[in-house]
């Protein structure tokens, strides 16, 4: 990894830090040690005034008009800070569409005249908290979960693995079992599931469930749940959580599917595709981020389900590993990514790696490593590189 240079921040201006995701947004200032703000990353329609995630875009119109009124919000409404002053650094999932990119790139530059912009991947950035060179990052957001390796400061891309086992799965499963008819015969305790919206799904699952340990899910249907909770909804009604929905909730995460997949199967299939000589290091830095890792008893049973599957017919031959090992980031795991995009924008690398506004408006065109142009040419690809 390159050795940090800072910025001298007394001649430049913080730059400015976001990380857009598939439900909340991450917004900040380089060299702090959080974001100022993390919102919902949707965007109000000026026509019908409703609001809609900037990630259901219909097409590349639709797109530019949502990220330039959600751009506009967090700029001026929670940074208060004039675009054209700052640089960006934009934190991104290596499966972010090239469409997204491109378009976020196009109305910072376009229309808000940023003085220059950095794509930084999630995963790599992560280790920056650390000040570690060698780990598997296992992101579990909403959308899905992304594990990728890293080592010794280089993405081991082949062995890459992602699945929709996330938030909206827990959240999914979560919304049936509470309308599931317990025959309590209670109907203000089993609400119509229209007067549930997403963001009660969301609290509920958030403030009442956890992920029981390895040995209760395994004797789910016999032993003695926690106590149910009464959820109210709008003062006047309220829906009644059971301890079996609370202990279960997040059980589709580690239930493995028809192709025996599932996120602790994802870790170990992900050390299976890196070369032999790595797996114990990586075994032995685990880094586990995003929304959903911060479940109450997430890592616990994470570590319990790998040890458990690594003596299994599948993998007791393939990955001899004696253990597994947790890192311990210096901040909440629904902003780590974040917190490494901060780091980056107080070195150097974010002077000397950004795309500035006059190369982006000369050349019309986003590096992008999977373009074979950028991957291929050096001539051309340290051009936009150097600015």
């Amino acid at each position: 990894m390159p050795t940090f240079e800072t910025v001298n921040l007394t001649s430049e201006k913080s730059a400015v830090v976001i990380e857009i995701g598939s439900t909340y947004t991450k917004c900040g200032f380089a060299g702090e040690n959080a974001p100022r703000c993390i919102v919902a990353s949707k965007a109000k329609i000026q026509d019908s005034g409703e609001e809609k995630l900037i990630t259901s875009y219909k097409d590349e119109e639709d797109l530019y008009n949502l990220l330039l009124h959600f751009i506009h919000y967090l700029y001026f409404k929670h940074l208060l800070v004039s675009p054209k002053d700052r640089r960006v650094v934009i934190v991104e999932s290596v499966l972010c569409p090239t469409l997204f990119r491109e378009t976020l790139a196009k109305v910072l530059f376009h229309h808000y005249e940023v003085l220059s912009l950095l794509f930084v991947p999630s995963h790599l950035v992560s280790l920056y908290t650390l000040g570690a060179s060698t780990a598997v990052v296992v992101d579990m957001g909403y959308k899905e979960t992304v594990v990728i390796p890293v080592y010794e400061g280089f993405t081991v891309l082949k062995a890459w693995q992602a699945q929709p086992l996330a938030g909206e799965l827990v959240e999914r499963e979560l919304l049936k079992k509470l309308m599931a008819d317990e025959g309590s015969g209670d109907s203000a305790s089993h609400p119509k599931e229209e007067s549930i919206d997403e963001g009660v799904v969301e609290n509920i699952k958030v403030r009442t469930c956890f992920v029981t340990t390895l040995e209760r899910s395994q004797k789910i249907e016999e032993i003695v749940h926690p106590p149910p909770v009464d959820y109210s909804l709008n003062g006047d009604k309220f829906i009644k959580i059971d301890g079996k929905t609370r202990e279960s909730a997040y059980e589709s995460m580690f239930i493995m599917d028809d192709d025996e997949i599932s996120v602790p199967t994802m870790i170990l299939d992900a050390l299976l595709k890196c070369p032999v000589d790595t797996r114990k290091a990586l075994a032995e830095n685990l880094l586990i981020i995003g929304g959903t890792s911060m479940a109450l008893g997430m890592r616990s049973r994470l570590l319990s389900e790998l040890k458990n599957l690594i003596n299994s017919p599948k993998y007791v031959d393939k990955l001899p590993l004696k253990s597994f090992k947790f890192h311990n980031p210096p901040a909440k795991g629904n902003f780590v990514s974040w917190l490494g995009g901060a780091i980056v924008g107080a070195t150097e690398m974010v002077v000397s790696r950004s795309l500035t506004k006059d190369v982006y408006q000369k050349q019309k065109c986003l590096p992008d490593w999977v373009n074979l142009a950028f991957n291929n040419n050096y001539e051309l690809k340290h051009k936009y590189f150097s600015g």
